[in-house]
């Protein structure tokens, strides 16, 4: 593997059994771009040349109770605030309210496919 410098973030998969739940969510909740499909996945720009693609299927296995909350993707926004917000006027239950840390405040969800999503600005 050659230096830090040469690589970088091109796709990130999630998965989903509602396709269309999943583009709704990630376009007009979230406020991604949705791109051209690639074949039958839902493709979404990350910018710097970095994709979210939703594939049909389970999601990871369900966290538990005995399981350490850690997002499968996180997302930086400039307002925290507006973006729980959206959230809230889009039903999406935030099981853990906005949380912070020494840089960050932050919110977790699942996404309709049961993924764990976090929406975090930074200080």
């Amino acid at each position: 593997m050659q230096t830090q410098d040469t690589v970088s973030l091109v796709v990130v998969s999630l998965r989903a059994q509602d396709l269309h739940a999943s583009v709704h969510f990630f376009r007009d909740v979230i406020g991604l771009r949705l791109m051209q499909h690639h074949g039958s996945y839902p493709t979404f720009d990350l910018g710097s040349g970095a994709h979210l693609v939703i594939i049909k299927g389970n999601p990871l296995a369900e966290q538990n109770e005995n399981t350490q909350r850690f997002p499968v993707i996180a997302f930086s926004v400039p307002n925290l605030e507006a973006s729980v917000a959206s959230l809230n006027e889009n039903g999406v239950e935030l099981p853990w309210g906005i949380e912070t840390s020494e840089s960050a405040r932050y919110v977790m969800f699942h996404d309709p496919g049961g993924n764990l999503i976090e929406l975090v600005e930074f200080d």
